[in-house]
């Protein structure tokens, strides 16, 4: 009798140990395509189109400090009929600041330079109660200060700054929060890339570590090479292989006509992968341009990355449960190939709750094995942990050793059981109102500043 249910338990557990081993099969040729070189996934080639208000050729690849083989970098790159010279394509700069005054000075200080003296910041102070704005207008912004007690959230911010730029659109709308660092010459990238290609543009955002500590934790480490893998090593291999990539929620360019049309007035807790589906789904898939950088230093106490790690964990498991249907129904009634392969992706469990399901299952599928006989959910199981173990290591050794040394690689199962709570969490009590995390404040050392642009721009050009 309790051989014939252990049985009747079998196809179940096939089942689940198949669909983690498509999911982890899904994670490896991600990680395996983001490997591959650049110049082998390369979109349009170099090439020069005629410029016919200037009466001249215009190079595409010329953008600044990111160097001249940029467009050759930035993956699917499209068709370059129409194209703008950078010096007249209209950039308005949105971002997006809730008490931010302890880190706001430092990103203005190094995106200012990025801007043309045509170009356009409009901080949006959002139910802010500190020196937020003033800060920002003394940096020659323009501010928009948004109170709304009951719509709070990025989301709304996002949409106040929207309809402002409605009365005079811009070309180009780049998003950028108060809390990052924009990489020299990533703006322009962006805004070229989004103006030619006309479609939604992503650049890779990544964590980084707080400097000048003598002692960096395990979770500090474990959290930026996980956000790694999230947000470069799987956007990368999305790339490569042609298909669409998530938004990340910073470092974001969108031509006007694409998204004027988009609501984003939502108190969603990951309004960017949001955002990434809904233009989707609308025919105007997001891509990636990997010469394009933003960082964001990670909180310094655990509390602070708790509090990051729940808000983002909890709210992309409320996006997959909203999005995965409408993914999957794009996908077969559509054909759209990208839905579906995102729709593969967002089913990607996190690094460290995809490791516990692997693991558990595996160990289940042997010993189910051992009593019944039945070995089929073993092997498949197996098959899984085998991919998703050289997933891992492929992007640590490729991507993560400078941040992940090899001895505290080794402890990532320490790791695993910190975030436990945060995943059952989500059962118990999920999150589901927007929470800002605590920020410190990272001094501007002389490395971080950058020169001042060779156009001196007046208060009045960029506040417009």
């Amino acid at each position: 009798m309790v051989s014939k249910f252990l049985l009747v338990l079998h196809g179940p557990l096939v089942v689940l140990a198949g669909i983690l081993c498509v999911l982890c099969l899904f994670l490896l040729l991600e990680c395996l395509a983001a490997l591959l070189p650049l110049s082998s996934w390369e979109g349009r080639p170099l090439e020069t189109v005629p410029d016919a208000s200037e009466g001249h050729v215009l190079e595409v690849s010329n953008t600044g400090d990111l160097g001249d083989e940029h467009w050759s970098r930035c993956e699917g790159g499209g068709g370059l009929q129409g194209i703008q010279p950078w010096h007249s394509i209209r950039v308005a700069v949105i971002m997006p600041a809730h008490n931010e005054s302890a880190v706001i000075a430092a990103t203005l200080t190094e995106l200012l330079p990025q801007l043309k003296q045509t170009d356009r910041l409009i901080v949006v102070a959002d139910n802010c109660s500190d020196q937020t704005a003033a800060i920002a207008r003394s940096f020659g912004a323009k501010v928009l200060e948004r109170h709304d007690a009951l719509c709070r959230g990025k989301g709304y911010a996002l949409d106040h700054g929207l309809q402002h730029l409605a009365q005079d659109p811009p070309d180009v709308v780049v998003m950028v929060d108060a809390d990052t660092h924009v990489k020299s010459g990533s703006l322009r990238a962006l805004a070229e890339q989004a103006q030619v290609t006309r479609r939604p543009v992503q650049s890779e955002y990544m964590m980084i570590l707080p400097q000048g500590e003598s002692e960096i934790s395990l979770v500090s480490r474990v959290t930026v090479f996980a956000t790694r893998v999230r947000n470069v090593v799987r956007l990368r291999g999305l790339a490569r292989l042609g298909l669409p990539v998530i938004l990340t929620g910073t470092g974001m360019a969108f031509p006007w006509s694409v998204i004027s049309g988009i609501n984003l007035a939502s108190g969603s807790l990951v309004e960017d992968m949001k955002l990434g589906f809904d233009l989707l789904l609308a025919g105007h898939p997001p891509m990636l341009c990997p010469g394009a950088e933003v960082t964001a230093l990670l909180p310094r106490t655990r509390g602070a990355v708790a509090s990051q790690r729940t808000r983002w964990e909890h709210g992309r498991f409320a996006v997959t449960r909203r999005y995965l249907p409408r993914l999957l129904a794009a996908a077969v009634g559509q054909q759209k190939l990208g839905a579906l392969a995102l729709a593969f992706d967002l089913c990607v469990l996190p690094l460290s709750l995809l490791v516990v399901c692997v693991v558990a299952t595996c160990g289940l599928s042997w010993g189910f094995g051992w009593l019944t006989g039945a070995w089929s959910a073993a092997w498949i199981s197996t098959v899984a942990l085998g991919s998703l173990s050289l997933a891992i290591v492929l992007s640590w050794a490729k991507f993560g050793r400078q941040d992940l040394p090899a001895r505290q690689f080794a402890l990532i199962p320490l790791f695993i059981l910190w975030k436990l709570p945060i995943y059952l969490k989500f059962f118990l009590k999920p999150q589901t109102q927007w929470i800002r995390t605590e920020r410190e404040v990272e001094p501007l050392t002389p490395e971080r500043l950058r020169p001042e642009p060779e156009i001196v721009r007046s208060k009045d050009s960029i506040t417009r």
